[in-house]
């Protein structure tokens, strides 16, 4: 029975009989030497079946594959049928076009690789597959994810390598959360009209949270609901931010990773409607999580090898992906940085020129739940600095009462009369703040801090101005009542001390007690206890619900694990030099006898019969330095059939290589000129083909059109 990796062998058949008749016949005659007439294709593919079959062959396939072939053939089970040019997307970086290219058009003369077309779509490339005639010789190489995930292990990295550069943004964590509820409770104006962040507030977020990138972290709040915008303000879902305690710590930091994949600076975080936002966080959440438990806490991985794992990993659950249709999108572009920005992963070190991150242990992302303090120190009779060890609740609970003051390397909060005031309009009580406080320091806060608190909650009842605009005065201050700007808003006096204003007045009352020197104004707001704000009931969670995580969504993803590349078993140099004394004593012609040295050397050979009963047309692949005609011969070959070539020229006393196609062979005065574009860019070049000191032609695939 064939594994998921492999086709049925019938598929296989049937894209072997459908190449061009040229190519089939060509392909057969490699195999079987001259093909008896009348012959019959399904016979022929029939026979090589069981030329495939045989063990001897099957031990030479499977002696033949070395490193590159494996890396190819690993990817091609792993990325599921990729199309070539997905190929050169995943090698990007270590193969090039001509080496993947040529790599893989020898699997496919070997037998290994095959191509085929789906339907609707006949031409093109096709999409690659392993051949499941050689299901048990391919298995062990198909599995091989090392060889696709090269690892380090941070004991091989030499004392003496780079360093480490200074960390200028600080990865987001449960302190820096509390930072960030805290930074956006003590501003009441937070937008422009044009819903962008003011610039004074951006000017204070760079002086609190060094080097962050505040519009997409906050943006990233506001995807996953823990922040929502009302008009000019952006305001804190307490609620949810203390129902985000539901989860551990590295999950929380998954969340936010996918708010800052998802959040697009260029248009609304709700652009789309909120139900297909959710589970496209919940589909990325997922996504990364499985993503972190595939990389070994102890190796280190370049930013390449990051993203060909979740090249592979994407493609293991592309029919779950959700409708938002640009995830696959999103993880290519935004992932590593996401991971960065939240401490999922971390950089070590470079290693010949590359950065190596690896992911940290738990404990290094955010701290543990259990309950050890004290937390917080005092510096002065208002400020605290906050340990790491602080719980996630704790921080949050202290960052809705106090002002956040530092958010790098030291986290600072300070009780000052406002944020206490904001407090109080939540109905938190200065008792309250002072339990809170005691607990955290291990009862170590000044007496100064407990009578100010108090003090200002004592003076916070003597006025206050309600949101049905009902301004409530205290026997003392109701002598406010009688000032001309205040009495001019005064619309009803119910009872003593008690005054019914305009609906539109709230603004203006305020500026009138100011102005009459009023510093404490009571605004309290209804039903706090953490119960979240009424606007905010329309947007949506990913964790209020007990017991529900945010991977409760579809069933986990497979684990990828990588390690330190395997080598690759076998030895083909003995069977390579075997057939070359077997060619030796045959009685051929020089052409006939390179074209089977050239095939033995690709490992096209797997049997003494192939040599002997030889029928191959010879193929001159490349011409050198001063075979002349041989080059343009050459040239004019990858002319007409469209093969792309590979050039090496001399170019200002340097050697360049190139590769592409070719558009053209034109004469200029003595000299023949190739004009080609290489690969990846729009540009053509023209070179003289006496400066060329290789021109070789890459083979087309044989089963292309």
């Amino acid at each position: 029975m064939n594994s998921p990796v492999f086709r049925p062998v019938e598929f296989w058949k049937h894209a072997i009989t459908t190449m061009q008749d040229n190519s089939f016949f060509e392909l057969m005659r490699s195999v079987f030497g001259k093909i008896k007439t009348p012959f019959n294709k399904q016979q022929l593919v029939n026979d090589l079946e069981g030329f495939l079959l045989r063990e001897d062959i099957q031990n030479t396939i499977s002696c033949y594959i070395d490193v590159s072939d494996a890396k190819v053939i690993a990817a091609v089970a792993a990325l599921n049928e990729p199309a070539p040019g997905e190929l050169e997307s995943f090698f990007s970086g270590e193969l090039s076009y001509a080496q993947l290219h040529d790599t893989i058009v020898n699997l496919e003369e070997r037998f290994i690789l095959y191509r085929f077309r789906t339907e609707g779509h006949s031409s093109g490339p096709g999409l690659l597959a392993l051949n499941p005639v050689l299901e048990q010789v391919l298995s062990p190489f198909a599995q091989n994810h090392s060889l696709l995930l090269p690892a380090v292990s941070e004991d091989e990295i030499s004392k003496d390598g780079e360093p480490p550069p200074e960390i200028k943004e600080r990865p987001l964590n449960d302190r820096i959360l509390a930072a960030l509820l805290s930074f956006v409770s003590q501003e009441e104006l937070f937008f422009k009209a044009e819903r962008e962040i003011r610039k004074r507030i951006i000017e204070t977020g760079k002086i609190i949270f060094p080097g962050m990138d505040l519009e997409t972290v906050l943006g990233a709040l506001q995807t996953i609901g823990l922040l929502y915008a009302d008009g000019d303000r952006l305001i804190p879902d307490y609620k949810r931010f203390f129902d985000f305690a539901g989860l551990s710590p590295r999950q929380r930091m998954e969340v936010c990773a996918a708010g800052i994949m998802c959040y697009d600076c260029a248009e609304s975080s709700f652009g789309i409607l909120p139900p297909l936002v959710r589970g496209k966080i919940l589909f990325l959440s997922d996504f990364i999580s499985v993503f972190l438990d595939s990389l070994e806490p102890d190796l280190l991985y370049s930013e390449n090898i990051l993203k060909r794992l979740a090249a592979i990993l994407l493609r293991e659950r592309k029919t779950d992906m959700p409708e938002t249709a640009s995830a696959h999108e999103t993880i290519n572009s935004r992932l590593i940085d996401a991971l960065k920005k939240t401490g999922l992963i971390a950089f070590v070190c470079r290693i010949e020129g590359h950065e190596q991150f690896k992911r940290p242990g738990t404990d290094t992302i955010s701290n543990d739940n259990t309950e050890k303090y004290p937390v917080i120190a005092s510096d002065s009779d208002f400020s605290f600095l906050i340990y790491p060890e602080i719980t996630y609740s704790d921080a949050i609970e202290l960052a809705a009462v106090i002002n956040v003051r530092e958010a790098g390397h030291t986290v600072r909060f300070e009780m000052t009369r406002d944020s206490a005031i904001h407090a109080f309009d939540r109905n938190i009580s200065a008792a309250r703040i002072i339990d809170l406080l005691k607990k955290l320091s291990d009862n170590r806060i000044s007496e100064t801090l407990t009578w100010t608190l108090t003090e200002w909650e004592k003076r916070y009842g003597e006025v206050s101005l309600g949101r049905e605009l009902v301004l409530n005065l205290s026997e003392d201050r109701r002598y406010l009542a009688r000032t001309k700007s205040l009495a001019a808003l005064i619309r009803e006096t119910p009872a003593p001390g008690l005054y019914l204003l305009n609906e539109d007045a709230e603004n203006r009352a305020i500026q009138a007690l100011r102005a009459a020197g009023i510093d404490i104004i009571a605004r309290r707001k209804a039903g706090y206890s953490n119960t979240g704000d009424e606007k905010a009931k329309n947007s949506f969670t990913l964790f209020s619900d007990s017991g529900h995580s945010a991977h409760s969504g579809p069933e986990k993803m497979p684990k990828i694990k990588s390690a330190p590349v395997q080598e690759i078993p076998g030895n083909a140099t003995t069977l390579i030099e075997g057939f070359h004394a077997i060619l030796k004593e045959m009685p051929l012609g020089k052409a006939e006898r390179d074209e089977l040295a050239a095939r033995i050397n690709r490992r096209l050979i797997l049997s003494e019969s192939q040599l002997r009963d030889s029928s191959i047309r010879y193929e001159k692949l490349e011409g050198r330095l001063l075979d002349y005609n041989g080059k343009l011969n050459i040239a004019k070959q990858a002319l007409s059939m469209k093969s792309p070539v590979e050039i090496v020229w001399q170019n200002n006393m340097q050697e360049t290589r190139i590769f592409g196609l070719l558009s053209a062979v034109e004469k200029d005065a003595n000299e023949n000129v190739l004009v080609i574009s290489p690969a990846g860019t729009q540009e053509s070049l023209r070179i003289p083909l006496g400066r060329i000191s290789l021109l070789r032609r890459i083979k087309k695939s044989i089963f292309e059109l």
